[in-house]
């Protein structure tokens, strides 16, 4: 295979293929979806996972959030708006970069999992706009999605993140599709923490309780994403070895310690003046985070091993109710392999 060659976009029906797929790309596949006959059979699982995480934004009254806005200070709410559209304004990439990434991956299996992750992301971004509808009227609102829109510190963190979606979008090849993998990793697996750190942070305080809330529910789906696309970039590199290239090993470890620097860099900015966040502390925890996304790549640390710096945070967070795959993050490098039933899909 050659790994600069677009991928054909796939049909929707090809009655002569069997219906379990004979790779996730460039494979053979019918397109019909019989869970009970899929090439990764844990597949299913994952797929259980993120529909039992399913939520909505309005499940969540705000009115005791409603009641604490004023109290809040200046600081604490121009952060809390700006954190909540810069957000946004990244989950807006992620709906319509997994469905066409659907257009191309062979297994269908593969397929549903990403429609799941492109409509969480929807439910992501509304419950933004739904915490700002709660809080503040409509021409803020506005003001605010603009702002971030015109933020020259966020537009240079997404356009680490657009450059690889974008390449992608205009040439479909198989390794600008591993490296929209690793960037969405970097996504939702290392940004967007410094965000939530102040979320939780006002939580600690027991202030904005429903937001954090809220915002546990979407550190849960990320986490969970960040897992599967994690997977997904195993799986596609075991099967297509042309892509297990140093050169690919290498550009993973430099986009996430771009990824890392953006993030410390963003937080530097927006918590500087949030009292009670230790930002030496907060990037060391970036680094933690970092490389608990290197581990679920079978990679080795990038930065020092270390424990969670932060430990407040899993307090407040969903990830309390993901403890299993929380052990599996920890455990130790692996190589590629060849994923099968006797291995299992967590033994990749």
């Amino acid at each position: 295979m050659d790994i600069h060659i677009p991928l054909p976009r796939i049909k929707l029906l090809n009655p002569d293929f069997p219906n379990k797929s004979t790779g996730i790309i460039n494979g053979q596949s019918s397109g019909l979806l019989n869970w009970n006959d899929i090439a990764y059979p844990q597949i299913y699982d994952l797929y259980q996972t993120l529909l039992s995480n399913f939520w909505k934004a309005q499940e969540i009254n705000m009115q005791d959030d409603i009641k604490q806005w004023d109290l809040l200070s200046a600081t604490e709410q121009d952060v809390f708006l700006r954190i909540n559209t810069q957000l946004a304004s990244l989950d807006s990439l992620q709906t319509p970069t997994m469905f066409q990434v659907m257009d191309y991956v062979t297994d269908s299996s593969f397929k549903a999992i990403f429609a799941v992750i492109a409509q969480q992301e929807a439910v992501h971004n509304e419950s933004y706009s739904y915490i700002l509808s709660s809080l503040v009227p409509i021409h803020e609102q506005k003001e605010r999605f603009n702002q971030a829109k015109s933020d020259p510190l966020v537009r240079k963190r997404n356009n680490l993140i657009l450059d690889a979606y974008e390449s992608f979008r205009k040439n479909p090849t198989p390794q600008h599709l591993f490296q929209l993998g690793v960037n969405s990793i970097n996504l939702e697996g290392i940004y967007f923490y410094a965000g939530f750190a102040f979320f939780y942070h006002l939580a600690r305080q027991q202030k904005m309780l429903k937001t954090s809330t809220m915002i546990s529910y979407i550190q849960r789906d990320e986490m969970q994403h960040a897992y599967f696309m994690a997977q997904f970039l195993r799986i596609l590199l075991s099967e297509n070895p042309e892509l297990y290239t140093e050169a690919n090993m290498d550009y993973v470890y430099k986009s996430v310690e771009q990824a890392v620097q953006l993030e410390k860099e963003w937080a530097h900015v927006i918590l500087k003046d949030i009292e009670g966040i230790n930002l030496d502390e907060y990037e060391k925890y970036t680094e933690y985070l970092a490389n608990k996304r290197l581990r679920q790549l079978g990679l080795q640390n990038l930065f020092k091993e270390r424990e969670n710096p932060m430990p407040w945070i899993h307090v407040f967070s969903d990830e309390m109710m993901n403890e299993t795959k929380s052990d599996f993050f920890e455990q130790k490098s692996r190589t590629y392999a060849k994923v099968t039933q006797s291995n299992g899909f967590d033994e990749l």
